[in-house]
């Protein structure tokens, strides 16, 4: 057996002293012995925020999450809350979800955070994500705390920062919280908890979360096209069991079956894989079910309720999943058509997505005279559009991985209020004879028929990284001149805020913030971009491919078409 480097060794033996308990020393002392392999990825850096905040495998070290390297990040936050807010009487709120030691984390927050004088709200049982978001409004907090790690496997847990406006942290504040994290010690880590500033919330903050859930994500659809559609849920073992059941009855639906294999919250996720919608499998339990029972459609979320998988009935009457745009795509329409309903679209409004989201809301949001706004991947950059533009009224958005956000109630993706809305946009449209599916395709023949795939590829510890990294630079060094026979006309690199046109090599600056991220463009509309995951290991490459559709009934050709259009670049890039 090797032995464990030295640079290594001595960082986990700073974690061999009076500062970390008992239990934390056994485990690293064992690591040192037995597994310098496993030591070496716990230590050989540390856990850093990304898209969405911390994330990482729970366990000792100052790369994976555990009570120090959380208590770390709070003891820092509650520096730059004390230096940001200086005099103010601080509030936070924080809430966790299903996943082993969420709750046991999330006390351990609370703890430092009130040890340094700051009002805690700490939820009393696990809750979705964006209840945090609206509780931090609600409450007129700070900042909020989520502890989750999403869809990721069971191993995992993380640590998101919310701000005032009930959005993520970003720029400059998160730049400047990260300098104040790793400018600490561990020893200066206060657990030393207050319990008098430690306050339980639960049924207040609920109710007033499912009555704007509901005013934001229904509509004037009848009482009896309700009743008529048929809806499978399943929670995914997750925290959506608590908010989204009570949200679709108080907004009448009444024909919801719950799949009760995966109703209790479980950090294990023992019915399936991945506790991920975007993963098929993840839904097949609900889809089987939704096929007894001829359901219209079936809705899955994942563990901390921000994202959704949807099936409904395609034309052959056959439960079909669809993609995170295509959903988004058919929630924005129905938005824009209740506010063209309304009269409330005068040129003040608008509709926001990501740079590697379907070109097609675009063209979909311009057709009703709504601005079409894009930011980086992440949601914390449209709640930062909403902050930035209280002249404009924000409709909805969303992004390709499944997450979508009605209205500004809540500042982040949202799968309680988007569920309901899903449901109500099949309810109205069954109720009309046609369907979610059916106005999807109507909708590419007016808008264009887009199609995008996302390949993930996954590259794990020290090796893994410094792989993705060459895969990017290799990108910018050497960029790729023709995709599919078609000449690639732009390449925009986000990281060094410059759009090149690959035909007379003029140069533009891109205006939203740096982000590795690269985007090719060809002459015939073909988009690629590649960016690595701000959460997993892992790079990311997006397709999207477009076509004129005549007619509805042109789609079975044109569709495969796409498909193939896609499969060939894959080969062609060796990305298969």
């Amino acid at each position: 057996m090797s032995q464990p480097k030295p640079e290594i060794l001595a960082k986990a033996q700073s974690w061999l002293t009076d500062v970390f308990d008992e239990e934390t020393k056994k485990e690293i002392n064992n690591l040192i012995e037995n597994d310098p392999s496993e030591l070496e990825d716990s230590f050989y850096k540390n856990a850093a925020f990304g898209t969405g905040g911390m994330r990482g495998v729970m366990g000792v070290g100052t790369n994976r999450i555990n009570k120090y390297t959380l208590g770390k990040n709070t003891q820092g936050l509650s520096n730059f809350l004390k230096r940001e807010f200086s005099g103010e009487a601080l509030k936070v709120a924080i809430a966790y979800d299903c996943r082993n030691n969420s709750k046991e984390l999330a006390q351990v927050v609370a703890d430092v955070f009130s040890a340094n004088d700051i009002e805690v709200f700490l939820f009393s049982d696990l809750r979705p994500t964006p209840e945090l978001s609206f509780a931090v409004k609600d409450l007129d907090c700070h900042c909020g705390i989520v502890l989750t790690a999403s869809h990721n496997p069971p191993e995992y847990n993380g640590y998101k920062v919310y701000w005032q406006d009930g959005g993520q942290l970003v720029p400059p504040q998160d730049k400047a919280l990260v300098e104040e994290i790793n400018g600490l010690e561990y020893e200066a880590i206060n657990f030393d908890a207050n319990t008098d500033l430690i306050h339980k919330i639960d049924k207040e903050v609920d109710e007033k979360f499912i009555n704007a859930s509901v005013k934001n994500g229904s509509f004037d659809t009848s009482a009896e096209a309700k009743a008529d559609l048929g809806i499978v849920f399943t929670s995914l073992h997750g925290t959506s069991i608590t908010m989204v059941p009570p949200v679709l009855e108080k907004a009448g639906f009444t024909n919801v079956t719950i799949v009760e294999e995966q109703r209790e919250p479980d950090g294990n996720f023992p019915t399936v894989k991945s506790p991920n919608p975007e993963e098929p499998e993840a839904l097949k339990m609900a889809l089987d079910i939704a096929e007894e029972k001829g359901a219209d459609i079936v809705i899955g979320t994942d563990p901390d309720c921000d994202r959704l998988g949807i099936a409904v009935r395609n034309s052959e009457n056959k439960l079909e999943l669809l993609n995170g745009n295509q959903t988004m795509v058919v929630m924005t329409w129905f938005l824009l058509e209740q506010w063209k309903k309304a009269d409330k679209i005068d040129g003040n409004e608008f509709i926001a997505s990501t740079i590697v989201s379907t070109p097609m809301l675009k063209n979909l949001s311009e057709a009703y005279g709504v601005e079409y706004k894009e930011v980086l991947t992440g949601f914390k950059w449209i709640a930062k559009l909403i902050k930035d533009h209280p002249e404009l009224d924000f409709i909805g958005g969303g992004e390709e991985s499944f997450g979508y956000m009605v209205g500004d109630f809540v500042r982040d993706k949202d799968a309680v209020t988007s569920t309901l809305l899903a449901c109500e946009i099949s309810a109205f449209l069954k109720a009309q004879g046609s369907s979610f599916y059916e106005k999807l395709l109507e909708l590419y023949t007016t808008y264009g028929l887009y199609k995008e795939e996302l390949i993930s590829l996954v590259k794990k510890g020290i090796e893994g990284e410094q792989e993705i990294k060459q895969m990017l630079i290799d990108l910018r060094e050497k960029p790729w001149e023709t995709i599919d026979g078609e000449k690639v006309v732009l390449v925009e690199d986000y990281q060094s805020s410059i759009a090149k046109n690959q035909n007379d090599h003029t140069k533009t600056e891109i205006t939203i913030p740096k982000s590795n991220v690269l985007i090719y463009y060809t002459e015939d509309g073909t988009k690629i971009a590649a960016r690595p995951s701000g959460t997993e290991p892992k790079i990311k490459f997006y397709f999207s491919v477009n076509t004129s559709l005549d007619s509805v009934s042109d789609f079975e050709e044109k569709n495969k078409e796409l498909k193939e259009k896609i499969s060939r670049i894959k080969a062609e890039l060796q990305l298969g």
